[in-house]
């Protein structure tokens, strides 16, 4: 290779990173195994990562906005492409545009799809996020049975996912985990045939039974330590390398500045 005047060099493993996908997979083999690639894959690059993970049989990407969905489109044209926030007036008509889904969070998000559906003529796909416990982003669980009402009288919305975040899945045995799971059981019993996501990284490695159909793995695709102490069976993905300029002697009682 040409000589570089780089001091510092950042090696990206994408076998690791699909191997990390599969892995996570093999932990909850009844699901569907979904990527989050937002914040340009963790800063990987959507343009390598998502095609890696597209030709090893992800179908499903999360992104957090429009316009990192639209580059995730552009990577995967044939991918399930979910948005975990950004859906307004504004923007709806992007979500039409390149065949987005948009994760609904606040009934204000609901009423925008429920409008854009209708001036559309089409039936909207989209998810439904219930703040189960986290205190982040999310529907209010106390809501839910006027949401799903709701939902069932809008022809034009085809709920394609409910989902929920886990807030202490990293510490298994934190009984928030059973909290949440406890509300999540609630929320869907009533969307009975729409499909339920609730695993992080975390919960995938740890408990099996909370898979449900589609698991969202983040950070252990790309190699990050998902449960407290431990990676788990994940490789790394990203090394950082730089130049050692100088190695210096130091006696006992010399000063480090």
């Amino acid at each position: 290779t040409a000589p570089t005047p780089a001091t510092t060099r950042l090696t990206v493993d994408l076998d690791a990173l699909v191997g990390n996908w599969r892995t996570l997979q093999a932990f909850a083999p009844a699901a569907e195994t979904a990527a989050m690639v937002k914040a340009d894959a963790y800063g990987l690059g959507v343009d390598r990562v998502v095609p890696a993970l597209a030709r090893a049989g992800c179908r499903t990407f999360f992104a957090a906005f429009p316009d990192e969905a639209v580059a995730v489109r552009k990577a995967a044209p044939d991918a399930r492409v979910f948005v975990l926030a950004g859906l307004f007036e504004e923007t709806a008509i992007a979500f039409i545009e390149h065949r987005l889904v948009p994760v609904l969070n606040r009934r204000e998000d609901l009423a925008v799809w429920q409008r854009t559906a209708a001036s559309s003529g089409r039936r909207l796909a989209c998810a439904l996020h219930f703040d189960t416990g986290m205190n982040r982003l999310g529907l209010d669980v106390a809501e839910a049975g006027d949401i799903a009402a709701a939902i069932a009288a809008e022809p034009g919305l085809d709920p394609a996912l409910v989902m929920s975040h886990l807030a202490c899945a990293d510490e298994p045995a934190h009984p928030l985990n059973t909290t949440q799971k406890a509300r999540f059981d609630a929320v869907r019993g009533l969307l009975p045939g729409v499909a339920a996501s609730l695993a992080n990284s975390a919960a995938v490695l740890t408990e099996p039974g909370l898979a449900y159909d589609l698991t969202r793995p983040g950070i252990a695709l790309y190699g990050g330590e998902a449960l407290k102490g431990s990676a788990g069976p994940i490789m790394p993905v990203v090394t950082f390398e730089a130049r050692i300029l100088q190695v210096r002697r130091v006696r006992k009682g010399e000063t480090v500045g």
